[in-house]
């Protein structure tokens, strides 16, 4: 723990929502519900992907790990949430805090990468499909992945560093679900001018570049769709695309809209619901739109179920 908050702040008081108590009881079930289908979900995804011979493919083999990734993201928040919820507030240490702070920017700068490698992959099957099995081969997609939670890992632990290193003399009250970037960087009592500018940084390369390259990775997969020939192979290129570009809409769309909102309104209700929608709604959708729509996932869990029974 950095010196200065020795003296200062040892926890935080973690609001959650401030409402009726039968508000806050639906919201836990809802929650407890949610949670417990994500995680049934994506491990089914992920067992589905490592026994099933058909599915050993760069798609699903990134797919899986965007599941791994949709399991680490609503454990590192729902379990404290259903607590903060139940006791209408509670308290996290210092250490907690910053603890559930580095899982949570973990998961967010993994996806983001994650998110951009399946579009690359989607790019290289369909706009060079001859070329496709040779470049993303077993060792290119490991390196890949490996790439991706490296950076995330890394870049999130010096995130980490530099919030912990903020000065936290009170009050210690957090107006918000979980410890966040905003919500702590308010309550400090020291410059936060430096992770200001460590967040327009890291911004750069975990949400403008792949942004960027999601974005020419589709533009260039419309065109190639266009010039195909057959109808056939159109609709099975566009249903390949279309679910992954509908998480990637709902990912982004939610993040921005919670990371752009003037400071005023960072601590509304109507925010903190769109928390809720990236990291906990989304981890849920993503199996349902990626997978279970999917007749290689379908095929795969008819081929698991009879075997289990």
């Amino acid at each position: 723990m950095p010196e200065n908050n020795l003296t200062g702040v040892e926890d935080f008081f973690l609001l959650g929502f401030q409402g009726s108590e039968n508000l806050r009881m639906l919201l836990f079930f809802l929650l407890l519900v949610v949670y417990s289908v994500t995680i049934c979900g994506n491990l089914l995804i992920i067992t589905l992907v490592s026994t099933s011979k058909n599915l050993h493919t760069p798609m699903y083999f990134f797919i899986s790990q965007l599941s791994i990734n949709d399991i680490l993201l609503p454990t590192d928040i729902v379990p404290n949430l259903l607590h903060v919820l139940l006791n209408n507030g509670a308290t996290i240490t210092f250490i907690s805090c910053m603890a559930q702070l580095y899982f949570f920017c973990i998961a967010e700068a993994s996806e983001c990468l994650l998110l951009t490698v399946m579009s690359y992959d989607r790019y290289m099957a369909i706009c060079n499909p001859l070329r496709y099995v040779s470049i993303m081969t077993g060792t290119m997609c490991v390196k890949f992945v490996f790439t991706v939670w490296l950076l995330s890992f890394f870049a999130s632990f010096m995130n980490t560093i530099i919030i912990s290193g903020l000065k936290f003399c009170g009050p210690n009250i957090i107006d918000h679900l979980f410890c966040d970037l905003v919500p702590l960087e308010d309550i400090a009592c020291s410059d936060s001018f430096p992770i200001k500018l460590q967040i327009y940084l890291l911004s750069i390369p975990f949400v403008g570049i792949p942004s960027l390259i999601i974005i020419i990775s589709y533009i260039n997969i419309v065109r190639a769709v266009l010039q195909m020939q057959s109808n056939i192979s159109r609709q099975k290129a566009f249903s390949t695309c279309s679910s992954h570009l509908t998480v990637v809409s709902i990912f982004y769309m939610s993040l921005s809209s919670v990371y752009t909102l003037p400071k005023s309104r960072q601590t509304s209700n109507g925010n903190k619901f769109l928390s809720l929608l990236y990291t906990v709604f989304t981890p849920l959708i993503n199996p349902i739109i990626y997978s279970f729509r999917n007749r290689d996932i379908k095929k795969a869990m008819q081929e698991i179920i009879p075997k289990s029974l």
